[in-house]
């Protein structure tokens, strides 16, 4: 992939996008050889058009950009950078160059789900996903019935406190047995946006 840098003087906007939150951090432009650069150091660097030179985001502040993915869009003139970032992206100290907050906690779902394939993978000793996953499939599943009981439990009697920290369990312990089975908790979502649409009818 190489971005077309002569429709705008030499230039390309780049997207920085947050892989994990999914959130537009900021937006800046490359010549080739800032791009060439960040494909080099796995860090961000931009071509500064005030300056007139090129700036690693983060070389002052230490808030680097590391990068994740790089994609061109359908003309080849402007990037989407999925990047990690070690810090405030803003030069006012902000999260996003827009003032956001860059949260998402949703999203820690799919870490965990990365995190229990991972676990399924390399099955190391002492853990206790692994021993999940040894104790075979209907004990995993026995797991679930369990925890989904205790969250009953909390619902109707407990405290609203007891009742997160249930279901949080009820919901990992299902991440472990879907993800034994093949599956992850995406195909969950997928279901579930399936049944969100007007024309989906009941199995």
């Amino acid at each position: 992939m190489q971005p077309d840098f002569d429709k705008m003087d030499g230039l390309v906007p780049a997207i920085i996008q947050d892989s994990y939150t999914q959130k537009v951090l900021m937006l800046g432009f490359m010549n080739k050889e800032a791009y060439e650069k960040t494909l080099t150091t796995g860090k961000v660097t931009f071509y500064s058009r005030t300056k007139q030179r090129l700036w690693t985001k983060g070389e002052t502040s230490g808030n680097f950009l590391e990068v994740v993915s790089i994609k061109s869009d359908c003309d080849n003139d402007t990037l989407l950078i999925q990047a990690h970032p070690t810090g405030p992206v803003c030069h006012t100290g902000t999260d996003t160059c827009w003032g956001e907050k860059n949260e998402q906690d949703i999203m820690f779902l799919k870490e965990l789900q990365d995190f229990i394939d991972k676990r399924h993978e390399e099955m190391p000793e002492k853990s206790y996903t692994t021993s999940l996953f040894k104790s075979g499939v209907n004990k995993m599943a026995q797991k679930v019935g369990e925890e989904a009981v205790e969250t009953i439990i909390e619902a109707c009697n407990g405290t609203d406190e007891r009742l997160i920290y249930e279901g949080a369990d009820l919901l990992y312990h299902l991440i472990v047995l879907l993800t034994s089975k093949g599956y992850r908790i995406e195909d969950l979502a997928r279901e579930l946006k399936e049944r969100h649409s007007e024309s989906w009818k009941k199995h």
